[in-house]
C-alpha cells in the first residue's frame, strides 16, 4: 500500500527547532514534487514549502527564511528543517506528493495526489 508518513512533530519552545520527516512507502519519491502544508485550528490550510524532483526548493513568504526543505532519495524521505519557531507556526503539518518529472521548479500551491496523515507541531513556552 502506497502511503506518506510524517513524523518529527512535537512541543517546542519559541525560538526552538524541529525537523519533520515525510517518508514514502510503496512507491519511490524520485520523480515526485513534494510539498509541505500546515493547518492551524480555525484556519485554512497553508502551503509552506515545495521541492521539485531535482531538488529546487520554494517557500511561502511567511516562512521568512526559517525553514529548509530537502530530500534524500536514497531514503525515500523529504525533510522540513524548521528553525526559529514561533507560536504562530503551531499547526498540523502535512506532506504531499505528486508525480512531476518535468518541472524543475515547484509552485507551492500545485495540486497533489497523495497526502500524509499529518504531524502536530506546537510552539509554546
Amino acid at each position: 500500500q502506497s502511503q506518506l508518513v510524517e513524523s518529527g512533530g512535537g512541543l517546542v519552545q519559541p525560538g526552538g527547532s524541529l525537523r519533520l520527516s515525510c517518508a514514502a512507502s510503496g512507491f519511490s519519491l524520485n520523480n515526485y514534487a513534494i510539498g509541505w502544508f500546515r493547518q492551524a485550528p480555525g484556519k485554512e490550510r497553508e502551503g509552506v514549502s515545495c521541492i521539485s524532483y531535482i531538488g529546487n526548493a520554494n517557500y511561502a513568504d511567511s516562512i521568512e527564511g526559517r525553514f529548509t526543505i530537502s530530500r534524500d532519495n536514497a531514503k525515500n524521505t523529504v525533510y522540513l528543517q524548521m528553525n526559529s519557531l514561533r507560536p504562530e507556526d503551531t499547526a498540523v503539518y502535512y506532506c504531499a506528493a505528486d508525480y512531476e518529472p518535468f518541472l524543475s521548479r515547484c509552485p507551492i500551491l500545485r495540486p497533489y495526489a497523495r497526502w500524509g496523515q499529518g504531524t502536530q507541531v506546537t510552539v509554546s513556552s
